[in-house]
């Protein structure tokens, strides 16, 4: 899933008034006919189930190309309707446009980053949407060399997207990755950096990012199915030679896997990683020696994920091997095997260890304790400490550090009402200097803001983190909105963090909170294996509980409760929808992962085979009855749901358009209450939507406006 004065505007009147009062004071809503989708039915018989689906046609647009004119038919009027329904808010929508993006510093700079003898940073200027790539030679007072400009390279595209930007050895080629389309297949492109000509290398169709051997002049990228969009493949490529005949040095035969590939930070090693839910394998070469064979470092175990971190004289490696929360161990440079593994950190039942950082004197192990980040400071020759932070609730991460030598670390560090903020910690010292901390333009005081780690009771007995921010004054009598956002998938963790956007609601009385569900990985490894697969239920009734804790201590109401979430937080969305629907004034879905048995069945569906070990595989019986039981799209009925917002793209390659169109279609068909329903999907972009650092506010807005129409804020 993969977010702050004067100026600002004061709490609308209606805020203030009776439920009673608002109610004749929400905005009008046009009596504008909704779009009526063309019903064709089509049978699924599986495992003894018969299903007809009414709406399966509406994947004939990426089954079958743009000639399917019916189904970009159907998504404009869709967009038409939205369009006429939110039109008294379009004054709302730019004015939020504006106050959003007035928070923004749009001259700024990125702190400087040192390595190989050159000093890295990014900066963005006035009006512009993209920003410049820059570095300077030995010392900050260097003359500056703009390596990229994207401003200037993506004139003339609805989309641009640069990523994956790497360095030769000897600084002098970069090689860069561009995405015109928003499906997440970018091309590599190579600049010389001397003489700031574009090579004619250009490797299509890859997951983005190339690694440099230390020849500088041979690349290791990872190549995708141009169908399904699975990564497959690993290739070498030489400078200068037609990518159309690059050697393939891995591919991956198990579907359920992700591969990729990547450079240790002190430059000695290359790996090849493959990846799935449950189990794991890297593969190794010297950087000096390309065109080597890859060397597996330990063979695959069943339901064994392990990480391989390379320091001078051993390796380091972070596994669940007979460790539920991870463990760290160490192993010979020469003898890889597990039998060689020597443990260094042993397995914490409390302690979820989530990753490594390393320098030549020191590692940083990056650990979750209580649903909270904690980073350790471990010399290789001497005693270990932690950090301390001082919040109840907040993110620290470790950040850009590509310096092996050095004995500094950066790290990022906010909270829900502390912006975010980039520190260098002194891991000999202990000094900590706040290098940057994101400036919100207009003015800001965390002093007006409070911030609390509430615990909800889930219907099994089990604890849940609520994360809460609001606006200090709050009155907890039900009558505020409040807005609870989720994830709860694939063990990624939502933390606590500043978002400049979320004080357009909080300045407008409404409260906002992240439940940290099962199915994330916030309070352990077992928390994320509570919440997928044969137990993904609870990542439902979790979010559905914190909702009426919320209520019942009195931070809102159902007449004020609004959901959002997106893509597998979509999935989430979808569910408590048909589950409690009761619970929620209204739900922003936004690229929701709604149609789960029909698109975990086809194998030709971008990421489905990689996402068995997280949804099972509907092929058996046990797996397919399951999630046919809280998949959305099977379980709309004919009953009451709240006003509902859905968003999606049209190039989509995570979640596929057509299952939140269907989702849509057949909610209208079915649904027997009055309220809204509007689907908007953006032609143009895909899964992250917009991007450029301003246009993807206009779709925050219109969420924005879709809360506070139903609130009656008319400003």
């Amino acid at each position: 899933m993969k977010k702050i004065v004067p100026g600002m505007l004061l709490l609308s009147v209606a805020m203030s008034c009776t439920n009673k009062d608002k109610k004749m004071e929400n905005y009008k809503w046009p009596d504008v006919k909704a779009p009526v989708a063309d019903i064709k039915p089509t049978t699924r018989i599986l495992h003894g189930d018969t299903v007809v689906d009414n709406y399966y046609w509406m994947i004939d647009y990426f089954k079958k190309g743009p000639d399917s004119t019916k189904v970009v038919d159907y998504l404009k009027a869709e967009n038409s309707y939205l369009d006429k329904m939110m039109a008294g808010t379009d004054q709302l929508q730019a004015d939020l446009f504006k106050e959003m993006k007035g928070r923004i510093k749009e001259k700024d700079e990125s702190v400087p980053v040192f390595k190989n003898g050159y000093y890295y940073y990014s900066r963005t200027e006035e009006g512009k949407q993209y920003s410049k790539y820059c570095r300077k030679k030995g010392s900050l007072t260097a003359a500056e060399e703009v390596l990229l400009d994207i401003d200037e390279l993506a004139k003339g595209h609805a989309y641009y997207s640069a990523t994956g930007f790497s360095i030769s050895p000897d600084n002098k080629l970069l090689a860069y990755s561009v995405d015109l389309v928003s499906r997440r297949q970018y091309t590599v492109h190579v600049k010389n950096l001397e003489t700031g000509a574009l090579l004619t290398d250009a490797i299509p169709n890859t997951e983005g990012g190339a690694v440099w051997a230390a020849d500088n002049k041979t690349l290791f990228y990872t190549s995708k199915n141009p169908v399904t969009l699975l990564s497959e493949k690993i290739r070498k490529h030489i400078l200068g030679s037609d990518a159309a005949t690059d050697p393939v040095v891995y591919e991956e035969k198990d579907k359920s896997n992700y591969i990729g590939v990547g450079k240790s930070k002190s430059g000695k090693y290359i790996f090849i990683y493959s990846s799935a839910t449950l189990s794991s394998e890297a593969r190794m070469i010297p950087s000096d020696q390309p065109d080597a064979a890859f060397k597996v470092f330990q063979p695959r175990m069943k339901e064994v994920l392990y990480t391989v971190v390379p320091l001078s004289d051993k390796f380091l490696i972070l596994t669940n091997w007979n460790a539920l929360n991870f463990r760290l161990m160490e192993c010979p440079l020469d003898k890889t095997g597990k039998e060689n593994w020597k443990e260094v950190i042993p397995h914490r039942k409390e302690v979820l260890l989530e990753g490594v950082e390393e320098f030549k004197d020191f590692i940083v192990v990056s650990e979750r304790k209580n649903g909270l980040a904690q980073l350790l400071i471990r010399s290789l020759n001497g005693p270990e400490h932690f950090i301390d932070f001082g919040e109840p609730a907040y993110t620290a991460v470790t950040g850009a550090n590509p310096d092996y030598e050095s004995k500094t670390l950066r790290y990022i560090y906010t909270s829900m009402k502390t912006p975010v903020s980039t520190y260098d910690y002194n891991m000999e010292t202990k000094a900590k200097k706040l290098m940057k901390q994101q400036e919100v333009i207009g003015g800001y005081n965390a002093e007006d803001y409070t911030t609390e780690r509430l615990y909800a009771t889930a219907k099994d007995g089990t604890k849940v983190p609520i994360s809460i921010v609001y606006k200090k004054g709050l009155v907890k009598d039900g009558t505020a909105p409040l807005l609870l956002y989720a994830y709860g998938s694939y063990g990624n963790s939502i933390d606590a963090a500043f978002s400049t956007n979320n004080l357009s609601l909080l300045n407008r009385g409404f409260v906002y909170a992240i439940a940290h569900i099962r199915g994330g990985e916030e309070m352990g490894r077992q928390w994320y294996e509570d919440g997928k697969l044969m137990k993904k239920m609870n990542t439902f009734t979790d979010f559905i509980d914190c909702g009426k804790y919320l209520v019942n201590e009195k931070f809102t109401s159902p007449a004020h409760l609004y959901a959002q979430g997106g893509s597998a937080g979509g999935l989430l969305m979808g569910a408590v929808l048909n589950l409690q629907p009761d619970l929620w004034h209204g739900v922003i879905a936004q690229v929701p992962f709604v149609d789960v048995v029909n698109t975990m069945l086809d194998e030709s569906i971008p990421l489905t085979t990689n996402e068995f070990d997280e949804w099972g595989n509907p092929k058996n019986a046990d797996a397919y009855h399951y999630m046919k039981s809280y998949s959305p799209y099977e379980n709309v009925e004919k009953k009451d749901y709240p006003n509902i917002l859905v968003t999606t793209g049209l190039h989509d390659s995570q979640v596929q358009y057509f299952e939140p169109a269907k989702w849509v279609a057949k909610l209208r068909a079915m649904k027997t209450d009055k309220n809204i329903l509007l689907l908007k999907t953006n032609m143009e972009f895909g899964h992250g939507g917009a991007s450029g650092r301003f246009d993807y506010l206009k779709d925050v807005a219109l969420n924005y406006a879709f809360l506070f129409a139903l609130e009656g804020i008319t400003k």
